[in-house]
């Protein structure tokens, strides 16, 4: 603990001490449950789209990203190649449906489209896995606090826990806003020292580059065709592209700072910040793991998540393991935050109001919902203590985890977007059937000597949600037969509302009708054409 060393300490207990006080100065708006989940729509787009960048780009990236590329090289970038596109697709698709709602919760949609029964179906399937990734989140906190510190991992787990309890409870989204937009500073500050001393420690460049082109890591653009691989460019735009459309559309932790927007089109803008900057932000992180490979001759590390810790530690610059503590720490305790308002959000509006107490003051509400954020904090605990001798990256293993579930997600909205005749009983049916195929797919098939063949995880919500989509059709054909009109909450249908009842198609600039597309908003694909070109471009350096 002694090593790390007074000006580190200072830095660190000041910004997290900042944080909190952040979080007590906005629970003073605090009046209501809806003020818990969406603030006061006070905040501007461009902090919105900082806390969406922020939330994603944590400490996860932070430490998961450079271990992962230090293992496969400018290749795993290409796994994170897709946000414009996906980006893209939320905002001419997913957000028009939930801003218009006027809810706090995106499976509401479900319910309007389906009924109840795939909306709780969802929310469960949100709980778990958010919880998974929170729990994942706090074990990429305790790796810095242990590296830095010396205190145990558990120690850390449950000092990092207590202090994300309090400022949660405290803050609301509001505060999860805007303490993301300072944490999305200090993190991106000291990613960047990194890589100034990492580019010193490694120049000069053009010897870097051979290096990793020597040892195949410097091509991000893997056309292999082999499924069982998985950063290639085929998983990263067909694969991916698919999977995290489920997590920036279909994620209810990520949407909920969209509908805290003061109207739709800072909704949309804030999502376009993320769309733009999100290459640059993970290649900024899969260069450093690239460089961080030349540094250290490719020596092997038992805990490939603590190879930038090393690097900085080995720096001995006064206040620098500082500054990056402070920044993960924060990462973590925004992003912790901001997923556990979500769970308390979803327990209370999707299971606790419905099923236990429909009718009651909203201050009752907003004590439930502080609760439920605690009971969820408490639960975490176990799940992270279970990632902390995990294997490889952390980020790459929370990604594998998460496809098992993306297929259903995939499959419930986008069935509910563009299907006419597809009803609430046979999604259901299409979502276990398409568990089913991934369960079978992993473990084989029960009293049989079948082995199931080698695919990599990115493809499991192409197989996952594409059996799930299948099954839902021809399920709801057979037991409810072809429906003769759109459903009002399909694109089609809201499109022939707008139409019918001459709602206007626009809040100013920015469409609220689904299906439309602003100019800015078709720069997406363009700017994806230009992302491939720079990667040709930049495999062909050495």
């Amino acid at each position: 603990m002694g090593s790390f060393g007074t000006l580190n300490w200072v830095i660190v207990v000041a910004y997290l001490l900042g944080n909190l006080m952040l979080g007590w100065y906005m629970s003073r708006r605090i009046k209501t449950s809806d003020d818990y989940y969406l603030g006061d729509r006070s905040a501007p787009w461009w902090a919105i789209g900082i806390s969406v960048v922020a939330t994603y780009v944590s400490a996860l990236s932070f430490l998961g990203g450079p271990a992962w590329a230090y293992g496969d090289g400018m290749a795993a970038l290409a796994i994170h190649i897709n946000y414009p596109l996906v980006i893209f697709a939320v905002i001419v698709f997913f957000l028009p449906f939930f801003y218009n709602s006027g809810v706090a919760s995106i499976y509401d949609y479900l319910e309007r489209r389906f009924g109840v029964a795939s909306r709780r179906v969802m929310a469960a399937l949100f709980l778990i896995t958010q919880a998974i990734t929170t729990a994942s989140i706090l074990t990429a906190t305790a790796i810095v606090g242990t590296f830095a510190t010396g205190l145990s991992v558990e120690l850390v787990i449950l000092i990092m826990t207590a202090i994300v309890v309090v400022y949660t409870l405290l803050g609301g989204m509001n505060a999860v806003i805007w303490t993301d937009v300072l944490q999305g500073i200090i993190l991106f500050f000291g990613a960047g020292l990194i890589l100034y001393y990492l580019l010193g420690a490694t120049a000069p460049m053009s010897d870097a580059l051979a290096n990793l082109s020597d040892n195949g890591k410097l091509n991000p653009l893997n056309f292999d065709l082999d499924i069982s691989i998985a950063p290639t460019v085929w998983a990263g735009v067909l694969a991916m592209t698919l999977f995290h459309i489920t997590v920036y559309g279909a994620n209810q932790m990520m949407v909920q700072r969209a509908l805290a927007a003061k109207n739709i089109g800072d909704a949309k803008k804030s999502y376009l910040l993320m769309g733009y900057a999100a290459f640059f932000i993970y290649f900024l992180f899969f260069f450093v793991g690239a460089l961080l490979f030349v540094h250290f001759k490719g020596e092997p590390f038992e805990k490939p998540n603590e190879i930038i810790l090393h690097f900085a530690n080995s720096l001995a610059l006064p206040g620098l393991m500082g500054i990056l503590a402070a920044a993960i720490l924060s990462a973590s305790m925004s992003s912790m935050s901001s997923a556990l308002n979500s769970l308390a959000t979803i327990s209370v509006t999707g299971f606790y109001k419905p099923l236990i107490k429909d009718e009651a003051p909203e201050s009752h509400y907003l004590t439930v919902s502080r609760i439920f954020t605690l009971i969820w904090a408490l639960l975490i605990i176990p799940a992270a203590l279970m990632f902390v001798n995990s294997k490889g990256s952390i980020l790459e293993t929370l990604t594998a985890v998460g496809s098992y579930f993306v297929g259903a997600k995939l499959a419930m909205f986008g069935m509910g977007f563009f299907s006419k005749h597809t009803t609430e009983r046979g999604l259901l049916i299409g979502v276990a059937a398409g568990f089913i195929a991934l369960y079978l797919l992993k473990a084989g098939m029960p009293f049989s000597d079948w082995e199931p063949p080698k695919i990599a995880w990115p493809w499991f919500v192409v197989i996952g949600g594409g059996v799930n989509i299948l099954v839902s059709y021809f399920a709801s054909l057979i037991l409810d037969g072809r429906q003769s009109n759109w459903h009002e909450q399909t694109v089609i249908g809201q499109r022939a509302k707008f139409r019918a009842e001459n709602l206007p198609e626009k809040d100013g600039n920015w469409y609220r009708m689904p299906g439309n597309v602003e100019p800015i908003t078709w720069g997406l694909p363009v700017f994806f054409i230009g992302i491939m070109g720079f990667l040709y471009w930049f495999s062909t350096l050495a």
